[in-house]
């Protein structure tokens, strides 16, 4: 219970109480009374909800959908293990990350939207459910509906009556979802629709967003402007009102090319600047630089998570379960995932060691990804966004720069270029 519910529950009591003792009720009346402060209580518990969803607090109940579509063939080969939001990320699921914070603001419901394998997702995500006392569901479609579509095809899973907004997701973003600040900011302004934004670098490459810098509402979209006009672009995270729905049919729709658009030009859409570190992790090069984000975030929030000692080199994240040897160097910007062993000598930097893998000694890896249950030889040297799927085992002193490797293959001769093996 949250510190606001708390005190709403403790003032009913004490008022109960002063009744009590100052009127002197008989045993009858006493169980009268017991009965007005249960409905007196539900009462006020109905009032301290609306009070404190206002506020933002993670009392408040609310439900999200998380876009996950399909096939996830950028971060093949690890993709034809698990579907991509199930692929690991800083040492648990990506999609993980997002439920756990969506958790924390009240969410008590999350709707899956995919096409690929929805079976395995659940099932997956049945042990996380029970946890964290939140309930998943998969709304699937038979066809690719785009980034609108799905909202349509899980309007009754989100909408209850109750005129709340929910949250929509893109299932390959990493930040630090701050969504209790977005949850005020949209009470605040009265708007339709809240979309997250984040700032770059070169807002040539990207359809930016052009708002109005003191209210934050949204004028237009400029895709790949050849001229200035902003440097912020959708982040991906988003807080909708229901009425929404009434805008998107059940038809292949883009929510960034139409749906938000429309909503601009009635003045009805606004735009809040994600604070902190942003990044859609949904290809390897973007997966690697998005750990480095995320490890220097959790220096700055929870520095105790993160390992240390004389082997370590600035930010790493070691499973509890994992094993390291004498001589190694890890870092900077590593993950080691649960049951990993590393032996003697082994030097790692900018990688993700994920569940199982074991390295022998001596071998280096830099700015790779090291599928579950594989195994590196002694004196490999892996590199240059190297990817090796699950079940994969390289050979004694064999070289790979580069190389995309399909799950349950031997690597016994170097690869000298990037390439797929298969």
């Amino acid at each position: 219970m949250s510190v606001g519910a708390a005190w709403y529950l403790g003032a009913a009591q004490a008022l109960c109480a002063e009744i009590i003792w100052r009127v002197q009720l008989s045993s009858v009346q006493i169980g009268c009374a017991h009965f007005l402060f249960l409905l007196l209580l539900d009462l006020i518990c109905d009032a301290a909800n609306r009070d404190l969803g206002r506020r933002g607090s993670k009392w408040f109940t609310m439900k999200a959908l998380i876009l996950v579509g399909g096939f996830g063939t950028r971060l093949r080969p690890l993709t034809l293990s698990f579907p991509k939001p199930l692929v690991d990320f800083a040492n648990k699921p990506m999609i993980l990350h997002q439920i756990e914070a969506l958790k924390e603001v009240g969410v008590t419901e999350v709707v899956l939207a995919i096409n690929y394998r929805p079976e395995v997702m659940i099932n997956f995500l049945k042990d996380f459910e029970d946890k964290l006392g939140i309930t998943i569901t998969c709304s699937q479609e038979t066809e690719p509906l785009g980034t609108a579509g799905p909202l349509a095809l899980a309007r009754d899973k989100l909408v209850d009556g109750s005129g709340e907004p929910f949250f929509v997701l893109n299932s390959d973003v990493i930040s630090e979802y701050p969504f209790a600040e977005l949850i005020k900011f949209h009470k605040g302004h009265g708007g339709e629709a809240t979309i997250m934004v984040t700032k770059v670098d070169e807002p040539s490459k990207y359809g930016v967003v052009v708002m109005e810098e003191a209210t934050g509402r949204v004028d237009r979209f400029v895709e790949k402007p050849k001229i200035f006009v902003g440097n912020k672009i959708n982040a991906g995270i988003y807080l909708l009102n229901p009425s929404v729905l009434d805008r998107i049919e059940l038809r292949p729709t883009s929510i960034e090319k139409e749906v938000f658009p429309q909503i601009a030009a009635d003045q009805k859409l606004y735009a809040m600047v994600l604070p902190g570190f942003w990044m859609d992790v949904g290809q390897p090069r973007d997966y690697i630089t998005g750990l480095r984000l995320y490890l220097d975030s959790l220096r700055k929030k929870s520095a105790a998570r993160l390992a240390t000692g004389a082997h370590v080199v600035g930010n790493v994240l070691v499973h509890e379960s994992a094993k390291i040897g004498e001589g190694c160097l890890i870092g900077p910007d590593v993950a080691i995932g649960p049951g990993c062993t590393v032996e003697d000598g082994v030097r790692l930097s900018r990688c993700t060691v994920m569940r199982g893998v074991r390295i022998k000694k001596h071998a280096c890896i830099s700015n790779s990804i090291i599928g579950w249950h594989s195994t590196v030889g002694q004196w490999a040297r892996i590199e240059n966004m190297t990817i090796l799927g699950e079940d994969v085992h390289v050979c004694d002193e064999v070289y790979s720069n580069g190389g995309v490797v399909l799950p349950h293959k031997e690597i016994k001769s170097s690869i000298l270029k990037p390439e797929i093996v298969m």
